[in-house]
């Protein structure tokens, strides 16, 4: 049965707040198999004041956390947002077994931010629903947990890297010739190659589904 990585992004996130917090960890929160393969994204705690403060409007932000300082080597976590009073506006809790697994401690100095993009895999019965779609079509948000939100289909590309193109049609794989991208960038104007695409619908082929917040 097909299995999508479906990028998801939010058109409405521009130069978003970066805050700089204290990532300290909690047992209490979950942090399972299904999480580290991205099947859903994984809960951490801030203060309520910061959460209006970044407002994310899908409930979901990027935590970036400093493994190494001397080498500024980051860690990055996107993570739904619950709400704790008892925190303090700069500290962000998020799983022990993340923060045992990905970088050996218990705390960490870090950043959070709005989510501008993240991602999740798709599989099962909610996968198959997505196969025959094409670029431009629409899909309810509930299929990763977002009710109330519509997603745009704008393209993807399968286990080798060929694009979808929405001049494309159907689910075959061709040459074509270009002079513009998505597939191509030319280094010289008016330079065109012949380029193997895939066509503008979904089909098991494809791994990776990208797709804009409406």
């Amino acid at each position: 049965m097909s299995e999508f990585k479906l990028v998801i992004s939010d058109p409405r996130v521009k130069n978003p707040q970066i805050v700089p917090v204290k990532v300290v960890s909690s047992d209490s929160l979950e942090y399972t198999d299904v999480h580290k393969e991205q099947r859903e994204l994984p809960r951490i705690k801030l203060n309520p004041t910061l959460i209006k403060l970044l407002n994310p409007e899908l409930g979901i932000v990027i935590v970036r956390i400093w493994k190494n300082r001397a080498s500024r080597e980051k860690v990055s976590l996107a993570a739904k947002v619950s709400e704790d009073a008892s925190l303090d506006m700069q500290t962000v809790v998020v799983p022990a077994a993340f923060m045992r697994e990905r970088l050996g401690a218990s705390e960490a100095m870090g950043e959070v931010f709005r989510a501008p993009a993240f991602q999740i895999r798709i599989a099962g019965s909610a996968s198959q629903n997505l196969v025959g779609l094409k670029i431009g079509d629409r899909i309810d948000g509930r299929i990763v947990g977002l009710p109330n939100i519509k997603l745009e289909v704008r393209g993807g590309s399968d286990l080798a890297g060929f694009p979808m193109r929405v001049d494309v049609a159907g689910s075959v794989k061709k040459y074509i010739l270009l002079s513009q991208g998505p597939g191509y960038r030319p280094r010289e104007d008016g330079e065109r190659r012949r380029k193997l695409l895939r066509g503008s619908a979904v089909s098991e082929d494809i791994v990776q589904i990208n797709t804009v917040v409406i």
